[in-house]
């Protein structure tokens, strides 16, 4: 229960990584909110942890909208009273598109989503989180640390998190606040079965997905949760500034 009595906010945590972290924290003890545009999937998650005897709250939000993560932030803190967390986590990975490809509203849109929503994230959050002496997590991507073909946008947004990441551990670490970023590799979500249905053979490319890791498969959303949950626990009190990978030997993969 290592993280009893705490409060923590995952946006995209309907699905995913997100739902990962929020099933995640709640075994840990956590009070959790889970943030997400969609509502049927946001109400389906609230209920299944509910259900499951956790404490968890569905809060309907956009992170591309400024008033919906203000509403975020202040119903979190008025029905739980403080704030202890916050997980950075919604965002999209677009299709394959090299830069002739990509417009520049492309790109726009995704920096809004991707990275100007964490940065809005760790604004509002920031207050409450120095009052506790809380932390945040973004999620960014391995990919964000080594690169990606056909991808300039997208690995833009995850480089982002991660710059954002240290320079705000280095501003925020006089308050007792931490701040780290989470840079998996392949990780088997419902995005990813998405992508691999647009393929000729569906399991075919999630075996070749599974085959660039070290480990011979994608990560699992619980085990995401878990590197997270350790990060916004008091066992990771001397971490910040770091972007971590849980990517199964993925960016050792070159040796092959």
């Amino acid at each position: 229960m290592k993280l009893k009595d705490k409060v923590a906010i995952v946006t995209g945590g309907s699905k995913g990584i997100g739902l990962g972290c929020a099933r995640v924290f709640c075994r840990y003890g956590c009070r959790v909110v889970v943030a997400s545009r969609g509502e049927e999937a946001g109400r389906k998650a609230e209920r299944q942890l509910t259900e499951a005897g956790y404490v968890a709250a569905f809060v309907p939000t956009d992170v591309n909208r400024e008033a919906d993560m203000v509403a975020l932030i202040d119903q979190t803190v008025a029905r739980f009273g403080r704030l202890d967390c916050i997980v950075n986590n919604a965002g999209w990975h677009p299709p394959a598109m090299t830069i002739d490809q990509t417009s520049l509203e492309d790109f726009e849109s995704l920096l809004r989503l991707n990275l100007i929503s964490v940065f809005l994230g760790c604004k509002l959050a920031i207050p409450h989180l120095r009052q506790t002496r809380g932390n945040i997590i973004n999620m960014s991507s391995e990919v964000g640390l080594i690169g990606q073909a056909a991808a300039p946008a997208y690995v833009t947004t995850k480089a982002g998190q991660v710059g954002l990441t240290r320079a705000l551990a280095t501003d925020l670490a006089a308050d007792g606040v931490r701040v780290n970023a989470v840079c998996p590799a392949g990780v088997m979500t419902p995005l990813m079965q998405e992508w691999a249905d647009t393929q000729y053979d569906a399991d075919e490319a999630l075996r070749m997905v599974d085959s660039w890791h070290l480990l011979g498969r994608m990560a699992t959303i619980d085990e995401i949760g878990e590197v997270c949950a350790f990060l916004a626990s008091d066992e990771a009190s001397f971490i910040t500034g770091q972007a971590i990978c849980p990517d199964g030997g993925a960016a050792l993969g070159y040796r092959r």
